[in-house]
């Protein structure tokens, strides 16, 4: 027999693992819908929109202090129509929203609580409240409502008006061309911001930011200087030593709450370990660190082992909390590991930093505080025995934890992540020339296929039980364009490039705004919200419309299409003033911008031996290139006339004129690297 319930509301037959944790509210809960805004309608009630997602802390904490609680629940029911949005299954709804508390209070964050007139117009925005004070703001403005609903009204104009003048692009008409003192200066900007100890941002709490180091490697690749490699370096290992880091089974939290990055938020998100998977892929490339080479394939091992979906795709995140408390699943005692590892247990302790007081409320987070060298030095063991000393202790260590209780798992299947993880999958083939990173890459690219893909080319955001039922937005698009074409450079299979063409088409048809030559958030076939929203700042995930303009950047150069080139060039134009005034929130347009003023070369590898060649070619960190070719000559114009018969030949080509093709991997770097 199942659980019995006192309470039930309407969010029980949700997929959304967000949604169900309040099923059982006695909020009477509505998901977003038009039953719950047309019934706040018909009733002329205000409207608490709630909007969070399944692994945040204060969401569990709000839920159990008020929602809970059948006091603060029937003060909601009687005055308001209660909705529950997952913010990661409608980031649509949460940017408006998020828009008017930043407006109203200057701050943003999750929960996020919004009071809204009965059209969906906010008239008050907060995040977390205690119980007392939740129930203070519910009194008040359902009073409000009652005597003077016209204050009211006349707030709700006041910010909507704002929400829809935030983040509006203008047409750079001048669409100016690349400046190399631009360029660096921003370059300058962000390396000036970064925290010469600990790496990362200035300051507390710190995220990852993987946006902003792919724009400080690829600066670095072209206009290479001590600073950006300090910058670079500090944060890369102050990340992966720090206990942000999960050393025994791999993976990064979503923040440190501290600014040496030894206290994480303990919660785990796909598209963080997505990104960092790349990123250290790429700082392994460039600075051939084994460290980085870890952190890429204990990350891939964690994805692979607590997020994977045997449709193939991947789920979205884990929880910070297990048995109601925070981290209580990673955290140790020193007695714990002594009692597990007994003899080995003084190495693991030295090389982890651990200790009888502990890094974080009288437990230990591991961090990694010393060398491999420096530990054969100190026990006086060869390097090797240490190492295996290290190895087998992790093992015995992962043994115990996985006895523990599990933190919650958020098993919705999100496209636009799943495309940022197939991105990591490959630069990690690419990187560590692993071919079952590619396999698991494939794996993923085929769910989106067969799952998400409609017949007129329209795209689904989620999956869970089988079921897709969300509409896809212009991240979900764009990272699933970037993500096809990384497998075609991964297996010269041209229907990845032919299935992320008519992605393209689909959003060229219904996302686009000519006017700016910028694109909307949301496609013109999705229901109305109170403002059509476009995504322009890079933030832990880069903006829909800087990632749409590198899949055109990158489109238009395959498909010669001159149009998309010249189009992203125009999106990268408009936010010049922005690259120029805030790198650090633009960082991926920056890194885009950087791109557009080199030489770009498109290197084809055609003959039998055409494989081989290529992953040898994608070993070397060259970011202004992309690969295309195969056995044959295949379709693309490109390629065409360039097979050899006994021979596999390389081209290195910029702007479609090509150099004398070579046979030898290294002369073709060659020709690219001056």
């Amino acid at each position: 027999m199942g659980q019995e319930y006192k309470y039930t509301n309407n969010l029980i037959s949700e997929t959304s693992p967000y949604l169900l944790q309040h099923a059982h509210n006695p909020v009477d809960w509505f998901p977003w819908g038009t039953e719950a805004l047309d019934l706040a309608k018909r009733e002329d009630k205000l409207m608490i929109i709630s909007i969070g997602y399944a692994a945040c802390h204060w969401c569990h904490v709000m839920e159990h202090e008020s929602f809970e609680d059948s006091t603060i629940a029937a003060k909601m029911n009687s005055n308001y129509i209660s909705i529950k949005v997952d913010r990661e299954e409608r980031p649509d709804i949460d940017q408006i929203y998020m828009d008017a508390a930043q407006l109203m209070t200057g701050r943003g964050g999750w929960p996020l609580n919004v009071i809204t007139l009965p059209d969906g117009r906010p008239v008050f925005a907060g995040t977390y409240f205690p119980r007392e004070n939740w129930a203070k703001v519910v009194d008040y403005f359902a009073e409000m409502y009652r005597t003077q609903p016209g204050k009211m009204l006349e707030q709700a104009e006041k910010v909507t008006n704002g929400i829809n003048q935030l983040e509006v692009p203008e047409l750079n008409e001048t669409g100016a061309p690349f400046s190399s003192s631009l360029y660096a200066a921003a370059g300058k900007k962000i390396v000036e911001s970064i925290d010469k100890r600990y790496g990362g941002r200035q300051g507390a709490p710190k995220f990852p930011m993987p946006a902003i180091h792919e724009f400080l490697l690829t600066q670095n690749y072209f206009i290479s200087n001590d600073s950006i490699k300090e910058a670079l370096k500090v944060t890369l290992d102050g990340m992966a030593d720090g206990g942000i880091y999960d050393h025994l089974g791999g993976g990064f939290a979503r923040y440190s709450v501290d600014e040496t990055w030894t206290v994480p938020h303990f919660e785990k998100m796909l598209y963080d370990n997505a990104q960092l998977i790349s990123l250290y892929s790429h700082a392994y490339q460039v600075f051939g660190d084994a460290k980085y080479a870890q952190a890429v394939r204990e990350t891939i091992e964690f994805c692979n082992r607590e997020l994977s979906d045997p449709s193939g795709g991947f789920y979205s995140s884990l929880d910070a909390d297990s048995e109601g408390e925070e981290g209580k699943f990673y955290v140790w005692s020193e007695e714990e590991i002594d009692q597990t590892l007994g003899a080995e247990s003084e190495v693991f302790k030295a090389y982890y930093g651990v200790s009888k007081r502990g890094n974080f409320e009288g437990h230990n987070i591991l961090e990694r505080k010393t060398t491999i060298p420096e530990l054969s030095s100190e026990f006086t063991l060869s390097e090797q025995e240490v190492q295996k000393q290290i190895d087998v202790s992790k093992v015995k260590m992962m043994k115990v934890r996985d006895g523990r209780t599990r933190p919650g798992l958020d098993d919705k299947v999100l496209t636009s992540w799943n495309g940022l993880m197939i991105i990591g999958l490959v630069d990690a083939y690419f990187a560590l020339q692993n071919d079952d990173y590619l396999d698991r890459a494939l794996k993923a690219g085929n769910f989106i296929r067969t799952n998400q893909i409609q017949s007129n080319g329209q795209l689904l955001r989620n999956y869970k039980n089988g079921k897709s039922t969300i509409s896809g937005f212009l991240d979900d698009y764009a990272f699933t364009i970037l993500a096809f074409t990384k497998l075609y450079e991964a297996t010269f299979d041209e229907n990845w490039l032919h299935d992320a063409k008519q992605l393209k088409q689909y959003v060229d048809e219904h996302f686009s705004d000519e006017k700016t030559k910028m694109f909307y958030y949301t496609s013109d076939q999705d229901e109305k919200l109170i403002a059509r929203k476009m995504e322009l700042s890079d933030n832990v995930i880069p903006a829909s419309n800087s990632a749409m303009a590198e899949a055109l950047y990158l489109l238009g150069q395959f498909f010669y299409n001159q149009d998309d080139l010249d189009r992203a060039v125009q999106m990268v134009a408009n936010m010049e003033k922005e690259i120029t005034e805030q790198p650090y929130f633009y960082s991926n347009w920056a890194k885009l911008y950087g791109l557009m003023g080199q030489q770009h070369f498109e290197v084809a590898v055609v003959g039998e031996e055409a494989q081989a060649k290529k992953i040898e070619l994608a070993k070397q960190y060259v970011p202004n290139k992309i690969l295309l070719g195969g056995q044959d000559e295949g379709s693309l114009e490109l390629l065409e006339g360039k097979l050899s018969k006994g021979k596999t030949l390389i081209y290195v080509c910029e702007n479609k004129s090509c150099l004398l093709p070579v046979n030898e991997v290294s002369k073709a770097i060659g020709q690219m690297v001056k």
